[in-house]
């Protein structure tokens, strides 16, 4: 199964578990975009957002509390149908909702004040791609900001956090590095990024349960962080019960000045 079609699958399976979790949504970040889409209502009337890979939609719900009109944009149909209904019972009217692929966006040039990611990059088949697509659908003004879990710079550490996203998630691609943010974000034809930095604490019973992880593989994770190295251990705080905290960051740039030919 390609890459993408199994993670439309997965989440499709786990939609109304990411509405309900707690480590998705709520969080300082879903008001920091409230408060973003304020600032940009308050320059323009009705700023235009695109949420991308919106998941159960909590970044399309903060942004349209925030007064940006909001398409939410993911692969699976399941997660948008939660979408749809939980902005009708929450009577945000400005948030719609679009199947594609991060990789190819359904939308025309520069649509977009304002594109939105949050926990959804490191399922992305390809982020350089999804990357571009997010610069062209981008307005000139307009700014990115993508939140999302990120690797240690340490080997050792990035090693075991990709290594147990796998075994929870077969359709995990990469968490990747600030470095590697700021690499692909360069590429992509974006400035240098603002990058702030925290962590989130993860129960392990309810992180495998939300993606309804195998039993044999909730084993090998446990496994395998019972036997990681002490200094990966370490990084992560990892509990007795498997629990730890995953590092966590809030990426914003905008388009860089094209240089004059």
């Amino acid at each position: 199964m390609k890459q993408q079609a199994l993670a439309a699958k997965r989440f499709g399976a786990a939609a109304q578990a990411y509405l309900t979790s707690s480590a998705h949504a709520t969080g300082a970040d879903l008001e920091r975009l409230t408060a973003l889409a304020q600032r940009l209502a308050r320059q323009a009337e009705g700023p235009v957002a695109l949420d991308l890979g919106s998941g159960a939609g909590h970044a399309a719900f903060a942004l349209a509390q925030g007064g940006a009109r909001v398409t939410a944009c993911d692969l699976s149909a399941e997660m948008l149908a939660i979408v749809a209904a939980e902005a009708q019972r929450r009577e945000l009217s400005s948030v719609q909702t679009r199947q594609g692929a991060a990789e190819r966006l359904p939308f025309a040039d520069a649509l977009f004040d304002l594109v939105v990611t949050r926990f959804s990059a490191h399922h992305w088949a390809y982020a350089p791609a999804a990357l571009r697509e997010a610069r062209r659908v981008l307005k000139p003004s307009g700014r990115l900001v993508v939140i999302d879990a990120i690797a240690p710079e340490a080997p050792v550490a990035d090693t075991l956090l990709q290594t147990m996203e796998l075994l929870r998630d077969p359709s995990h691609v990469r968490d990747y590095r600030l470095t590697e943010w700021s690499a692909m974000l360069a590429a992509a034809g974006f400035a240098p990024p603002q990058a702030d930095t925290w962590t989130l604490p993860l129960q392990f019973a309810t992180w495998v349960e939300r993606m309804d992880t195998s039993e044999l593989r909730v084993k090998a994770v446990r496994d395998v962080l019972a036997k990681a190295a002490e200094e990966a251990r370490r990084h992560f705080e990892v509990q007795p019960d498997g629990s730890f905290r995953l590092d966590v960051a809030w990426l914003e740039t905008c388009p860089a000045a094209e240089q004059p030919a």
